[in-house]
């Protein structure tokens, strides 16, 4: 049994992570092993989430006064609560993941930027790619142009040196001997 001290302590700890955090989703963790909660809670600690398995009334009294009232207030059954502070999308990818293959592990409503979410937009939150996989992807668009232009140049490169051509003075000088034979061929007639 815990005492009024350490509740209170939860509930401040509960209510720091609510006012710092970007997004916070319900989900469960009640009923797995060990193993895969650890690991579950390492996943979300690694896209700089966590996960907090307290009683409900905890997380009622905590939400008090926030954006996450209306979710946390009256809740039933066993519940666990995601925290993101940075990446909201690689914390729900974390837990999602886990649902795959651990059916007691659910991922249900939430809040994005104190903004409310049903379960099927967490969902679809947490199938988009993470933040370094879409700043990859971003730096690849920014990329794709100059690499685009260095592999032109390259070619041209390849192109004349093939033709034997080594400097640019010396393509000027193929460009007028080849007019030349022209312009001659143009008077003689």
């Amino acid at each position: 049994m815990m005492t009024r001290n350490e509740k209170n302590e939860v509930i401040a700890s509960l209510k720091e992570k609510i006012d710092n955090s970007k997004a916070l989703f319900l989900t469960n963790l009640i009923g797995i092993s060990a193993n895969d909660a650890v690991a579950i809670r390492k996943n979300v600690r690694e896209a700089n989430g966590a996960i907090v398995v307290t009683r409900n009334t905890l997380f009622e009294k905590a939400a008090q006064g926030t954006y996450a009232e209306e979710l946390l207030k009256g809740l039933k059954g066993t519940n666990a609560v995601a925290f993101a502070f940075e990446d909201a999308p690689a914390v729900a990818k974390a837990v999602f993941e886990a649902s795959k293959d651990l059916e007691q592990v659910s991922l249900g409503n939430g809040f994005l930027d104190q903004k409310p979410l049903d379960a099927n937009q967490v969902t679809e939150l947490a199938k988009l790619p993470s933040r370094d996989e879409m700043l990859g992807t971003l730096l690849a668009t920014f990329n794709a142009p100059v690499s685009a232009f260095a592999r032109l140049m390259n070619a041209v490169k390849d192109e004349l040196e093939s033709k034997g051509v080594e400097t640019p003075a010396g393509l000027a000088t193929e460009a007028k001997a080849e007019q030349k034979p022209e312009t001659e061929e143009a008077s003689a007639e």
